[in-house]
C-alpha cells in the first residue's frame, strides 16, 4: 500500500482533569521534516514527542500542534485567562506611573501576549505525559488513514496512465513495422542514383547504408520503455516506500521516450511519442506526492 504525503489527523481525549488535543498535517517533502507547536508547559517534552513521531512517519513536512486545557474548559474554542490579563494590565499601569511612559494601552498591545489566552495549568505527572503521547499517536493514525486513502486513489490513477502509455507504445510499434526496411531501400535507391558512374564498391555502399538505417531502429527503446512500465507497476503494487524509486523509474521512462521521438522516421510515431512524454510528465508530478 502506497501512502500519499498529504493528509490531516486530529485526536481529542480527556484524562485526570485535563483535555488533550493534537492536530497533525503533512505536505510533500523529500525528507522527514517535523515542526512542533507546544504549550510552554510541554516545551521540555519536545524531544520525546519528536522521536515518537520519527517512529511513525517516514517522509513529508509534518506540522503538529498540541494543546492542553482544564477539563471544565474542554468545549471552549477560545479561552481568556482573566487573572493573567489583570496582571498584564497592572504591569502596563506601573510602567506608565512609575516611569512616565505616555500613551494609551490598546487591544493591539494586549493580544500579542499569548499567555492571556492560555489557561493556568498545574504540573503534569508521568501518566499525563504518557496519555498525551497516545493522543499524538491517534492523531497520526488518523493522518495515515487519510494518506492511505489518497495513496490508493493515486495508485489507481497512475496504473491507468501506465496502461495508456503501453497502448501508445503498441501503436508506435505497429506503425513502425517495416519502416526501417523501407528506409533502407529508399536510401539505397538514392545512393545508387548518385554513385551510378563511380567506382565505389557496391558492398561497401550497402554496408554504410545499413548502418545509417539501423540508427533509425527503435526496437531497443520500445523494449526498454515497456520494461520500465512493468517495473513501475510492480513497484507500485509491492513497495511500501515507493516514492523515490518511482521517481527514478519516471526519469528512465522519460529518457527512452525522448530517444524514441528523436529516432523515429514516422510522423505518427513522433506524435505518439509526444503523448507518451506528456503522460510520463503527469505521472512524475503525481509521484512527488508519494511517500
Amino acid at each position: 500500500m502506497i501512502l500519499s504525503m498529504t493528509g490531516f489527523g486530529k485526536a481529542l481525549s480527556t484524562y485526570k482533569g485535563y483535555a488533550f488535543e493534537s492536530e497533525v498535517k503533512s505536505l510533500n517533502s523529500r525528507y522527514l521534516e517535523i515542526t512542533i507547536k507546544l504549550p510552554s508547559l510541554l516545551q521540555n517534552k519536545e524531544y520525546e514527542i519528536r522521536e515518537a513521531l520519527k517512529n511513525l512517519l517516514r517522509r513529508g513536512k509534518i506540522y503538529i500542534s498540541l494543546s492542553i486545557r482544564p477539563e471544565e474548559n474542554e468545549n471552549e474554542t477560545f479561552f481568556l485567562n482573566e487573572s493573567k490579563l489583570k496582571e498584564l494590565l497592572g504591569v502596563f499601569g506601573r510602567i506608565k506611573s512609575d516611569y512616565g511612559v505616555a500613551g494609551e494601552v490598546k487591544l493591539d498591545h494586549i493580544i500579542n501576549f499569548r499567555d492571556i489566552f492560555t489557561p493556568e495549568l498545574d504540573e503534569l505527572d508521568d501518566d499525563h505525559i504518557e496519555h498525551l503521547k497516545l493522543v499524538v499517536i491517534e492523531a497520526v493514525k488518523q493522518l495515515n488513514q487519510m494518506r492511505e486513502a489518497e495513496g490508493g486513489a493515486l495508485a489507481k490513477d497512475l496504473s491507468e496512465r501506465i496502461r495508456l502509455i503501453d497502448g501508445y507504445l503498441a501503436d508506435v510499434e505497429k506503425d513502425y513495422s517495416g519502416k526501417v526496411a523501407e528506409y533502407f531501400s529508399e536510401l539505397k535507391r538514392r545512393v545508387i542514383e548518385i554513385t551510378e558512374n563511380s567506382n565505389i564498391n557496391p558492398d561497401r555502399i550497402e554496408y554504410e547504408i545499413a548502418m545509417i538505417a539501423d540508427k533509425a531502429d527503435i526496437t531497443e527503446e520500445c523494449v526498454r520503455l515497456r520494461s520500465h512500465l512493468n517495473f513501475f507497476l510492480e513497484t507500485l503494487e509491492k513497495e511500501n516506500e515507493a516514492g523515490k524509486k518511482l521517481n527514478f523509474i519516471c526519469q528512465e521512462m522519460h529518457r527512452e521516450a525522448n530517444t524514441l521521438a528523436s529516432k523515429s522516421l514516422s510522423t505518427e510515431a513522433i506524435h505518439k511519442s509526444v503523448q507518451i512524454r506528456d503522460e510520463i510528465e503527469r505521472i512524475r508530478e503525481q509521484v512527488q506526492n508519494i511517500e
